[in-house]
């Protein structure tokens, strides 16, 4: 069963007219979860991509992120909701499809220069993606390539990013349903 069968839709979550795209039943299935992360690891392995450091989006980022960054043997920072992380921190507001948020790294992160790869389990409409993005660009960092489990092309997420110069690779794609 490929990945995209493993993941759950879910209707009118979290507002009605939302299919929210559950990756949670892709995860707990132990073939599932290992075809993620190998897929990922065959990608970054082969160095085509150059980076140094993996940066996962709180919360399914960092589950992605953790395992690929061990399989890579890569370093991995977190980006955060606010008020989590304990040492001084750059933030950056950005608007959801349901709402607004606010993000938050460590300015001690990586070393200025550092490319990055930024992981996360879906892009919709970009704009947490691209609040990482400005995270990663203050803190001087060089976005190298974002990485999704699901995208959403439909919702503009990924064109957004394209027409900002960042590179994305997605596993799997729902378009148009």
């Amino acid at each position: 069963m490929p990945i995209k069968q493993r993941i759950r839709t879910v209707p009118d979550y979290p507002k009605k007219g939302i299919m929210f795209r559950d990756i949670t039943t892709l995860i707990k299935d132990p073939v599932g979860f290992r075809l993620v992360i190998d897929n990922f690891t065959q990608r970054y392995l082969s160095g085509e991509i150059p980076f140094d450091v993996i940066v996962g989006i709180e919360a399914r980022g960092f589950i992605l992120g953790g395992a690929l960054s061990y399989t890579l043997g890569k370093g991995f920072v977190p980006i955060r909701k606010a008020g989590k992380l304990p040492a001084e921190v750059e933030k950056q507001e950005y608007s959801l499809e349901y709402g607004t948020d606010t993000i938050e790294i460590h300015k001690d992160a990586f070393l200025a220069g550092a490319r990055i790869l930024v992981i996360d389990d879906l892009l919709a409409t970009g704009g947490t993606a691209l609040a990482a993005a400005s995270l990663i660009e203050k803190i001087g960092g060089v976005v190298a390539e974002m990485a999704f489990i699901v995208n959403l092309p439909d919702v503009g997420g990924e064109k957004k990013l394209h027409e900002k110069g960042y590179k994305t690779y997605s596993l799997t794609e729902f378009e148009g349903d």
